[in-house]
């Protein structure tokens, strides 16, 4: 099959190279751009395209792919929210999916910003640096007894719960399924009025549909406590993004720890240190003392990458083979 892969960095041409070791059946050629209406082009010849999280499919794109004879379209991440999936249903385009490359990495980033963010350690490392070894401004406070609220217990989520328990916080949690797993890590299942209303630290790992999209409101940040900290490693969807400029201003939200952004696509994976950012949204949020920012690195351990890589290429091994795992189809659920 001949795979074409849109949105390649360096790291991911050597993973998937040292990782396929099915090179009679499989030729990938890697294209650095990402997928859209004006690169569809680039997919003519391939039997197969796979595609991250920045690449865009909407309905012009699949319509795009069924006329060159695309029939699988093979994503190495988790979320499939960038993907027309009825149309791509409808053109009969398989989609393959890796579901849980490494919850442990997603979550324990999770941890890192809130930990970050409460000792202000990235300030105090540039501090001593300068030569300045002051401690005002640097003031945390102890995580321990303090409330968690975790907003979805997928695998990420359910990884964060017994991080968060494992340093001795309490931890709620809220999902419209519940899971055993979660209750036997020690939280407590609760409605989202009452984790808004008692949590101290809120960690988003939620999947971004139609029902979660900007969940996390002007409404449901007034629901919160006063100085609150919104973890968000999950989709930049989840959060209104104003709404949060709103909630830094007020002091309602304390600290805000980002790894992902609703309008990341023009934005994350690039160096854009020579050019003018024109998100004047994004930009504001960068001026917050109390807002940690990271370019959706999450998910990147070694250990995430080296899954990451062996799901996508058995995926499609198993596409040609006719023998898909149902568990990373989207359309097989």
């Amino acid at each position: 099959m001949k795979i074409a892969f849109f949105s390649t960095t360096k790291t991911d041409k050597t993973l998937f190279e040292e990782h396929n070791h099915f090179p009679d059946q499989i030729d990938i050629t890697y294209f650095d751009v990402h997928l859209s209406a004006k690169t569809a082009p680039l997919a003519q010849g391939f039997d197969a395209i796979c595609v991250f999280v920045n690449d865009q499919l909407p309905a012009e794109v699949i319509d795009r792919l069924a006329e060159y004879n695309i029939r699988l379209i093979a994503l190495r991440c988790a979320g499939f929210n960038n993907v027309d999936i009825q149309q791509a249903d409808a053109k009969q385009i398989t989609i393959l999916r890796v579901p849980a490359y490494s919850p442990m990495a997603v979550a324990e980033h999770a941890l890192a910003m809130m930990m970050t963010l409460n000792r202000k350690t990235h300030k105090s490392f540039n501090r001593v640096r300068d030569s300045n070894f002051t401690l005002e401004g640097l003031l945390g406070f102890d995580m321990f007894n303090k409330t968690a609220g975790v907003i979805g217990t997928g695998k990420i989520g359910i990884e964060a719960v017994r991080i968060l328990k494992g340093i001795g916080m309490d931890v709620v949690a809220y999902d419209p399924f519940p899971n055993e797993q979660t209750k036997e890590y020690g939280a407590e299942y609760v409605s989202l009025e009452e984790l808004y209303g008692v949590a101290d630290v809120i960690s988003l790992h939620a999947p971004l549909l139609d029902s979660t999209k900007h969940m996390i409101n002007a409404e449901s940040i007034q629901k919160m406590k006063d100085g609150v900290m919104i973890i968000n490693t999950s989709r930049g969807g989840l959060t209104d993004a104003q709404a949060l400029i709103d909630g830094l201003k007020s002091r309602k939200i304390g600290y805000l720890g980002i790894d992902v952004y609703e309008q990341e696509a023009n934005l994350f994976f690039e160096d854009r240190s020579e050019e003018i950012i024109e998100d004047d949204v994004f930009e504001r949020l960068l001026t917050f003392p109390n807002v940690l920012v990271t370019a959706h690195q999450a998910f990147f351990t070694k250990e995430a990458l080296d899954h990451i890589a062996d799901t996508t290429l058995q995926n499609i091994i198993d596409f040609k083979n006719d023998s898909i795992n149902k568990e990373n189809c989207v359309f097989c659920q």
